[in-house]
């Protein structure tokens, strides 16, 4: 009898994570992708206790594609902490085995999201590459992408030259509308490269299902 309590008192302990791997497909930003499961299906992963530039923010360019040098189209072990607000799983990420989480806040390419944070690691990676002016650090004054995404004066903030020079040369065009698609592949360029997530309405990874069926 006895160890069958004991059982029972250590399963709630471990049912909040769990560990699995898969591929990663898609990079959305600097800390949100694309990890294509075991059983083939897409899941939208959101790095836990990070938090990244927004696309339209300064360094936003630079950190999805500092993320994507790092785990695109690489093996991902994933230590799923659940799901957030949208339905995205929230996790600790090894790409290769490098820890994806650390080594964009090292690179100064996010902030240590303190709301939420639980590894004090994270912040000594962010005071250390904003001790160095690394990546997003080398702006006076960088706006935290909480406070971008809630107005004020965040909502202000226009990409530095830093962003101007990752995007030149680029080949993101105007499209805007799935109507506007040629065809699948262009659709999933314009969603994982460029980040127009508004042609994935559902969040699943697959942009614009009337042509990537």
């Amino acid at each position: 009898m006895k160890k069958f309590v004991h059982l029972v008192l250590l399963l709630p302990l471990t049912a909040f994570s769990a560990e699995w791997s898969g591929t990663v497909v898609g990079i959305s930003d600097g800390d949100t992708l694309t990890v294509l499961n075991a059983q083939k299906t897409q899941v939208k992963i959101r790095l836990a206790e990070i938090d990244a530039p927004e696309s339209k923010q300064a360094f936003g360019t630079q950190s999805k594609q500092s993320l994507s040098d790092i785990c695109f189209k690489k093996t991902v072990v994933v230590d799923d902490h659940g799901t957030d607000k949208y339905k995205r799983t929230l996790g600790r990420l090894r790409c290769d085995g490098v820890d994806a989480n650390a080594e964009q806040v090292r690179r100064g390419m996010a902030w240590a999201y303190r709301q939420y944070l639980t590894d004090q690691s994270i912040a000594d990676l962010e005071a250390t590459a904003k001790s160095a002016r690394t990546g997003l650090w080398a702006d006076e004054s960088p706006v935290p992408p909480w406070e971008f995404r809630h107005g004020g004066k965040a909502a202000k903030a226009k990409p530095t030259s830093h962003d101007k020079t990752a995007s030149s040369g680029d080949s993101c065009g105007s499209k805007t509308k799935c109507g506007e698609m040629s065809s699948c592949a262009e659709a999933q360029h314009y969603l994982n490269d460029c980040g127009l997530s508004r042609l994935d309405r559902d969040h699943d990874g697959v942009p614009c299902e009337s042509i990537c069926r």
